[in-house]
């Protein structure tokens, strides 16, 4: 009797250890704040790369992590009230996608580690000190550099070298840092004899009215700068651009893959892999303090031949050799 109890407490010892260890893996909470619609594909997409990521670092939601979601369905003036409910469910680390989010986390939590992504000029706007020490809370990475905008209008220059008068549209609301593109962009306009134009639109109405008064001019070209505000509304953008035949370049994919005529600039999917990086070096004990602010180093240049045909445009060979995808 003794020895089957003997055996039977060995059983029990063996185990135990391994219930132990099973329990005691601690879940650790990761918040997420996106400043699009759930329904939004192109934030999908976003959140697909980064859930990704985090498997692949060992992350696994339901085992080791919980994410808690807040969505800003396209509305600036509910990021206040969803960042608090954010910080309510006590994160270990928030992650911040796009400018307005990120600005919205700031002015609850100066404590709680924040990964941004998808944000433009982090200095001016005040979420960093400097790129290599960002001090605080905060840290991230960059979607385009300011010099990106004389690129925009030479390419569209080239594409379109009738184009005289150059608009380069954002909603100043969410765009805070537009003058860390402005000053490049008109710079880059008077140096090809261009005249640069703002063109400030703060929704639907407001793009409508502009690409109307743009499209009555001869010689007319659009800019679209890295707007929260205007990736929402890309596809109003690109069907008004179509219907007053007027040229225009993007500064991400999504706006040609949906029509437009040609983009230049980053996968911002690959910003999202790059945010869930840092989350896991915070998880792991680093601080944001610790982790530079990371700019661009890849960049992607898509042509649209479809949309270029129907605007009357013949692409320069040379273009085409560039181009890292024509969509036909």
């Amino acid at each position: 009797m003794r020895r089957r109890e003997f055996i039977a407490g060995l059983g029990s010892a063996a185990a135990w250890p391994m219930k132990a260890r099973g329990q005691s893996e601690r879940v650790r909470r990761i918040g997420v704040m996106n400043a699009r619609p759930e329904t939004d594909s192109e934030a999908q997409v976003w959140d697909t790369a980064f859930r990704k990521r985090l498997n692949e670092l060992g992350w696994i939601e339901g085992r080791n992590i919980r994410i808690d979601y807040r969505w800003g369905s396209g509305s600036v003036d509910r990021m206040p009230m969803l960042a608090k409910e954010l910080i309510e469910q006590n994160p270990e680390v928030l992650l911040a996608v796009t400018t307005p989010a990120t600005a919205a986390l700031l002015r609850e939590t100066r404590s709680i580690p924040i990964v941004f992504a998808i944000v433009s000029d982090p200095i001016g706007t005040g979420f960093a000190a400097s790129l290599a020490r960002p001090g605080g809370n905060v840290t991230g990475f960059i979607n385009i550099e300011s010099s990106l905008s004389g690129k925009w209008l030479g390419l569209l220059r080239e594409i379109a070298p009738h184009v005289a008068r150059v608009a380069f549209m954002f909603n100043p609301k969410t765009a805070p840092y537009a003058r860390y593109y402005l000053d490049t962009f008109r710079s880059a306009a008077l140096a090809l004899a261009a005249e640069p134009l703002e063109a400030p639109v703060y929704g639907a109405a407001e793009i409508e009215a502009a690409m109307a008064m743009l499209g009555r001019e001869a010689g007319a070209g659009l800019v679209v700068m890295p707007d929260f505000s205007t990736g929402i509304h890309h596809k109003l953008i690109i069907s008004l651009a179509e219907r007053y035949r007027m040229p225009a370049v993007y500064p991400f994919r999504y706006y040609v893959t949906d029509g437009g005529l040609m983009s230049y600039g980053i996968d911002l999917a690959d910003l999202l892999r790059g945010a869930a990086s840092y989350v896991d070096r915070i998880l792991r004990g680093a601080k944001p303090e610790d982790l530079p602010v990371q700019q661009p180093t890849k960049f992607e240049f898509i042509i649209n031949l479809k949309t270029a045909k129907a605007l009357g445009l013949t692409i320069p060979p040379t273009l085409l050799a560039l181009a890292d995808e024509v969509i036909e």
